[in-house]
């Protein structure tokens, strides 16, 4: 191979074929796209099914409303938690692009067997005998139910192994080496949520209306088929793809730093100060150089310094014998601070999660049992979510051409509006959605008692349409906050363990449903101790104290915001960090 072709590859990046990945070959625009249009795909698939399995659950399988919330939010919650496990596949042993042909290939397969059980009478339980009865009713079980929680588990595994895999794929075909590249990835990102977005309009309203109007079976299909499409308009871009070299588990170094630290904390605990200082001789990689060394060499060397802050995971390369197991380098202890400095991030985006989990079930069951037409178009309720996503579609474009380009000028500075501000936007209207959802609650169950419509399943004289202002706040949040994760993890995050961090942002979703399903479980056991009737318990939701629950929210997210602006004022961005450590010539 000759020079000038070696100075154009990318290090640490290879084709489709495991060759040395050349710039202007491989990567650019053109292989992201094929990932954006893959995405719309993928989403559509995925929560076509999603947004209305709470009415398919309680209305087919005969769960009651909240046992149907609660198994939908342990099914996104899971689909989302084990992308963690495809960012770990992706980065250790295998690479994006063959880790999302094995899971998009795993969820048709969970689809084609929901949609064989929803086709085939015998395989779900009886109809009920009698609308206004719940005893006639019998609720899934047996082999049926194992049928349902195997198909609906599959399509969660595959669903986790596509996000923790497709969005890293994307954001890799850009060079952060030139600033052209940083911003055609930052806009990547929110194009994606934009692609995201388009996959779910076509979900709530076509697919929706198909599995309203026209049988299950035909909705599941209809996912099978465009899930199955994705992988060949996957596969076309191979010739353009670059795709991240594995280098082994992440995971395995952070808790070997972590080990390593404790182990010579513990060891030379009661030894003296000078014993227990670093030796810099070790840490610093002598930093004292000859005359006639070269600078870059100097640089290197005090660049591989471990930084003064969290001096607890320093000790991890004391120059003490240890096991060599848990010798460590000041490259990998840097890492690990890195991924110490982003959790507390993390964390305070799950609350916001657990808001939008209220989404797809609780929402979903208030619209059912109010007025869903316009005009003479009867809606289905599931469709409700096609108003945050056409403010989505909407407001990324404007965000990314005016609103960014804009804050650039303004604030002089190459990001404009900073990954931890777009999160902290979206925290703050999640705050507000959550009261507009508890006033909207107490306005419906009014109409309700006016009207003498609490005990009727006829629909209540108002318009689902005042569920709608929750949706748009939360959707508007979902889109601040999700874009802002996902670009943020990946950009802070060693290149070692970027699939992974991307992850963290599916993880957060994932524990925000699984948080919504521990506070409905929890609110239920307490105030079956306090009252007769719990709050979220019942077949009837006029009668449950939603509107409680939604307060209690408003208050949980507030906190959380103070919590969250805590840490993100106190955070220090990888590009700082670096600026810092910079020596002065």
């Amino acid at each position: 191979m000759d020079e000038a072709h070696m100075l154009n590859t990318c290090e640490g990046y290879v084709d489709w074929r495991n060759r040395p990945a050349v710039r202007g070959r491989h990567g650019g625009i053109l292989a992201a796209s094929f990932v954006l249009v893959v995405e719309v795909l993928e989403n559509l698939a995925f929560l076509a099914n999603a947004s209305n399995l709470v009415l398919y659950l309680s209305k087919f399988m005969h769960f009651s409303p909240s046992s149907s919330a609660n198994v939908v939010t342990n099914f996104m919650g899971t689909a989302f938690l084990l992308a963690l496990l495809g960012g770990f596949l992706a980065d250790a042993f295998f690479t994006t692009y063959y880790i999302y042909v094995i899971s998009a290939s795993i969820e048709s397969l969970g689809l084609l067997v929901l949609a064989i059980q929803a086709r085939v009478t015998s395989l779900k339980p009886p109809p009920c005998l009698s609308v206004s009865t719940v005893i006639s009713c019998e609720q899934v079980d047996g082999r049926k139910a194992l049928m349902l929680f195997a198909g609906l588990y599959l399509v969660a595994l595959g669903v986790g192994g596509i996000k923790g895999s497709l969005p890293p794929h994307g954001a890799e075909q850009f060079d952060e080496n030139t600033i052209r590249g940083r911003k055609q990835r930052s806009a990547f990102f929110n194009y994606y949520v934009f692609c995201l977005s388009c996959g779910a309009l076509i979900a709530v309203t076509l697919v929706v209306w198909v599995e309203d109007n026209k049988g299950w079976q035909w909705g599941f299909g209809v996912s099978t088929a465009t899930i199955l499409l994705s992988i060949p308009i996957f596969l076309i871009g191979s010739p353009v793809y670059r795709t991240k070299v594995p280098v082994g588990s992440p995971v395995t170094t952070i808790f070997k730093v972590l080990a390593a630290a404790v182990y010579n904390t513990c060891k030379f605990r009661d030894s003296s100060n000078s014993a227990i200082g670093m030796d810099t001789s070790r840490t610093s990689y002598t930093t004292e150089t000859s005359e006639g060394e070269d600078r870059n060499t100097k640089r290197k060397e005090l660049s591989q310094t471990p930084t003064e802050s969290l001096k607890f995971v320093n000790r991890a390369i004391k120059n003490k014998k240890v096991n060599p197991m848990l010798e460590c380098t000041a490259e990998q202890v840097e890492e690990v601070k890195i991924v110490l400095r982003i959790l507390p991030i993390f964390m305070s985006t799950i609350m916001l999660n657990c808001c939008l989990a209220q989404l797809s079930t609780f929402s979903v069951q208030q619209a059912s049992t109010m007025n869903t037409n316009l005009g003479s178009l009867k809606v289905p309720p599931a469709s409700l979510p096609v108003f945050p996503v056409i403010f989505i579609m909407i407001l990324a474009p404007i965000y990314n051409h005016i609103i960014i380009p804009f804050a650039r000028k303004v604030t002089k500075s190459e990001v404009g509006i900073t990954h931890l501000q777009r999160i902290g936007t979206g925290l703050l209207l999640s705050v507000v959605a959550m009261a507009v959802a508890a006033l909207v609650e107490m306005k419906r169950k009014r109409v309700a008692a006016n009207s003498g419509f609490v005990n009727s399943t006829k629909p209540l004289p108002i318009t689902f349409l005042w569920i709608a202002l929750q949706y748009l706040f939360l959707g508007s949040a979902d889109l601040f906050t999700l874009a802002g994760m996902m670009e943020f993890f990946f950009t802070e995050a060693p290149k070692s363990m970027r699939s992974l961090a991307t992850s963290l942002s599916w993880a957060s979703l994932a524990m925000g449903y699984y948080l919504s399903s521990v506070l409905v479980s929890l609110i239920n056991t307490i105030t079956r101790r306090c009252r007769d009737t719990p709050w979220l318990f019942g077949s009837n939701l006029n009668k449950y104290r939603l509107e409680r629950f939604y307060w209690l929210m408003c208050i949980l997210s507030g906190l959380n915001l103070c919590h969250y602006l805590f840490w993100a004022s106190r955070y220090k961005y990888k590009s700082v960090r670096k600026s810092l450590s910079q020596p002065n010539n």
